[in-house]
């Protein structure tokens, strides 16, 4: 696996504070090195996005890192805006979710996402999930 793998922005799009912690914890214990955006509804995630209110300076992110369970918009809602926008669809989307059988239920009707995790995500499939994503 070798050393630290650097990632550069990274949203993350959870309104659970406890879930925001323990995900941030287990990238780091993966050493996974990037910058990390915090938005808490789908609304705030696409404003981020789309660098609308408070986010004109945002960074387009590396990797999205996105709740399936959003208020306001919803990941689902959140992950068809993404992919449909030319300029948005080629970042990486890793649909976060807390049960097995939701993973996949969420994997075969939804399968636009590029991967699917379950929350919190153990420091392995952190590895896993940047490697596969975000090649250097």
């Amino acid at each position: 696996m070798g050393g630290p793998k650097h990632v550069g922005e990274i949203l993350l799009a959870e309104d659970n504070p406890g879930d925001v912690r323990l995900t941030k914890e287990m990238f780091e214990n993966a050493g996974v090195d990037g910058t990390y955006h915090v938005v808490g509804d789908g609304v705030e995630a696409l404003d981020f996005l789309y660098r609308r209110g408070g986010y004109e300076n945002a960074p387009r992110p590396d990797l999205i890192l996105l709740d399936w369970h959003f208020p306001k918009k919803s990941g689902a809602e959140v992950l068809a805006e993404i992919k449909s926008d030319a300029e948005l669809r080629d970042v990486p989307v890793a649909v976060l979710t807390g049960t097995e059988p939701e993973l996949e239920k969420i994997r075969s009707e939804s399968p636009a996402a590029d991967a699917y995790v379950l929350k919190p995500p153990e420091p392995a499939e952190c590895c896993r999930l940047v490697d596969g994503l975000c090649p250097d």
